[in-house]
């Protein structure tokens, strides 16, 4: 991609918006996996170099964080994701993926587009910013522990105040959303083994049903929600893969069951595992065969804090922007562990399309890049800016 000079692009908004739409669909034709997004990285370190942005030295192997600003005052970062998913393109798009059984079906090639943008209109007003502003990059989002990986480099030491994004198909292109309190769920997945004793379909009782045992478990497991927990929580269990048995006319001595929890209530987010264990050894004991939990914890909620989200808000109606207070999401996002330890708002901007995230279909209005930059480069500044009035 040939580069345009700084300059011309901020004095010129057609120049950044056509700047932005050519980064995001380069990233679109080679998406990358967590951990896998060394190419990604790449780019995004001649991007940011090209525009003389400074880039954190840390020990990431993907991913990376951008500074800006004079090194004194309060720190605020805002936060992209750059991970791809294992997903076979069909959006016949001329720019769709040439990886094969890899997509931005969940378009943090717009985060990044939008969030390089940020970058770019902050580093014009560099000697203006009354702080510094760290812009990350951050791999490994659907898999729940790129955060982690951000934080324990180091690259958050000093931040006062986070934002990120994330688009929302379901929202009008450029309007926004988000809300005080838990926006996202906690993400947790489950394993269950069943083992028991094998035997021919015709003699099943010679052997024992590890088939009607699962059968059994799952639909028990929806009581969990129905019946234990109070109507008025917000909690999703969901067996969302069985894996037992190879052919028509044998019972199977194995079965495997594997799925997800969903709640922003982390006390039954805590209880969950023991409701789970007893009813699969319940069923199990009643059936005569041994099940097993494989418990496997992932992002909590995303909680926002309450003045941040209200302040990003209402930089967004500053800037003509549709608002929104969302509704708590079922969906899971890493970003949780940033605002476990700092302070901060995770939002959304509407990007319309036919088609919700992780689907082959998926894609966003390019339309929403140059809005979106724009308002991580103005949310960032008026953190800046708020943090250092004598009334914070």
């Amino acid at each position: 991609m040939p580069q345009t000079p700084l300059t011309s692009l901020i004095d010129n908004e057609q120049y950044l918006t056509e700047r932005l739409v050519q980064v995001r669909r380069e990233l679109h034709q080679e998406p990358e996996l967590s951990n896998e997004e060394f190419r990604t990285t790449a780019k995004l370190r001649s991007w940011l170099t090209a525009a003389n942005i400074r880039i954190l030295d840390l020990p990431l192997a993907t991913g990376l964080i951008a500074e800006i600003g004079n090194g004194r005052g309060s720190i605020v970062a805002i936060r992209a994701d750059i991970d791809a998913l294992p997903i076979e393109e069909e959006t016949g798009l001329p720019f769709a993926s040439v990886i094969p059984g890899k997509m931005h079906a969940c378009g943090h090639d717009f985060h990044t587009a939008s969030m390089l943008g940020a970058a770019y209109l902050l580093k014009a007003r560099e000697a203006e910013l009354p702080g510094t502003v760290r812009v990350l990059f951050q791999p490994a989002e659907e898999t729940g522990h790129g955060a982690k990986a951000l934080l324990e480099s180091g690259g958050l030491s000093g931040v006062s105040a986070i934002f990120g994004i994330h688009n929302n198909p379901d929202l009008s292109v450029c309007s926004f959303g988000t809300r005080s309190g838990a926006l996202t769920a906690g993400v947790d997945r489950f394993i269950i083994t069943i083992r028991g004793k094998g035997a021919h379909a015709a003699q099943p009782e010679r052997g024992q049903d590890t088939i009607v045992t699962a059968a059994q478990i799952i639909t028990s497991l929806q009581t969990i929600a129905s019946r234990l927990t109070r109507a008025s929580e917000s909690l999703v269990v969901s067996v969302t893969r069985i894996n037992g048995g190879n052919t028509w006319n044998v019972l199977p001595g194995f079965v495997e069951l594997e799925g997800t929890v969903r709640t922003h209530n982390e006390t039954i987010r805590a209880v969950v595992p023991q409701q789970i264990t007893q009813i699969i050894e319940g069923i199990a004991a009643a059936a005569g065969v041994q099940a097993e939990l494989n418990w496997i914890p992932g992002p909590p909620a995303t909680v926002n804090d309450e003045y941040w989200a209200e302040f990003a808000t209402e930089t967004a109606a500053k800037l003509g922007l549709e608002t929104q207070n969302l509704e708590p999401q079922m969906g899971g996002e890493d970003f949780a562990f940033y605002l476990q330890q700092i302070r901060g708002a995770f939002v959304n901007i509407g990007t319309g399309g036919a088609f919700g995230h992780h689907h082959p279909q998926f894609d966003v209005d390019e339309a929403a890049l140059l809005p979106t930059a724009q308002y991580f480069a103005k949310l960032a500044v008026s953190a800046l800016e708020s943090l250092n009035s004598p009334s914070f």
